[in-house]
């Protein structure tokens, strides 16, 4: 998302937000002696290995499936859908949606992958092989991130929410709300299902929540303080955003928005 969806008294709003938000997992982080609901793992992290990536991409989606990097891109009149090589970055498939949307998530189901916009209300199901566009769907609130866990999307809209969806017919079926130590937590983004959780970028944050998807709170977080630093970017609204993982190495690929790099990492608990 980007810094444009907003008035100015939202605004402020939502950086009072994120401030709360970083002040309680800086405390956290930095080894918090206060009461918690239960034990939470704090992960910091090592580069393993860079790639190439487009920095003029507003990344809002990434996934990884059968050697191949996948891309969901936005702001009006560039956002797409594209299919590259995470090794060179190389597109070797694309499409583009309309200039009237803005293009969020993306998630693979099978042979399909869906695509998400923001504020128009529209989900895009594309055919994995040729990305010819299936059907659309209707999604009720704003679009921000998809992740998939087998058998249930998962959706986020910005708030706490986690909104359960039935990938055959996209209607929802329940939520879910996220919580660490007792307190919501917001600005939920870009999502990604990796050994039983639910992973997440906190917008316009340096951390990524692992979330219990039966209970909606917080089991770890990762602290990727530094790693933009670390890669070319493009302007101010080059935050923290992308999560992927290579289920058949077992690697975890991030990245953010107009990064010129994808990053393979390795956690390391603290």
């Amino acid at each position: 998302m980007g810094f444009q969806r907003y008035s100015e008294k939202q605004s402020l709003a939502f950086i009072a937000r994120t401030l709360s938000l970083m002040a309680l997992f800086g405390l956290f982080m930095a080894g918090s002696s206060g009461a918690q609901e239960s034990p939470v793992k704090r992960f910091g992290y090592r580069v393993v290995s860079s790639y190439p990536a487009d920095i003029y991409a507003f990344t809002q989606g990434l996934s990884y499936f059968d050697g191949f990097l996948y891309v969901g891109t936005g702001k009006r009149g560039q956002s797409r859908l594209t299919k590259q090589s995470l090794e060179t970055g190389e597109v070797v498939q694309s499409t583009e949606l309309s200039s009237r949307h803005f293009g969020e998530g993306i998630e693979i189901v099978g042979d399909r992958i869906f695509q998400l916009t923001w504020q128009s209300n529209l989900v895009y199901e594309y055919d994995l092989a040729t990305f010819e566009q299936r059907a659309t769907h209707y999604n009720p609130t704003e679009g921000w991130g998809l992740a998939y866990d087998g058998e249930t999307l998962y959706l986020s809209d910005g708030s706490s929410a986690l909104h359960k969806v039935d990938p055959q017919t996209f209607a929802f079926t329940g939520s879910l709300e996220v919580t660490y130590n007792n307190q919501a937590v917001t600005s939920l983004n870009e999502l990604e299902f990796i050994h039983g959780e639910i992973w997440a970028n906190v917008w316009q944050t340096d951390f990524i929540v692992r979330i219990d998807p039966l209970t909606g709170k917080v089991n770890s977080i990762v602290d990727l303080s530094g790693l933009a630093e670390r890669t070319a970017r493009n302007g101010p609204e080059a935050v923290l955003n992308g999560i992927a993982y290579d289920a058949e190495a077992d690697r975890l690929l991030v990245t953010g928005k107009y990064w010129s790099n994808v990053f393979e990492i390795e956690l390391i608990e603290r």
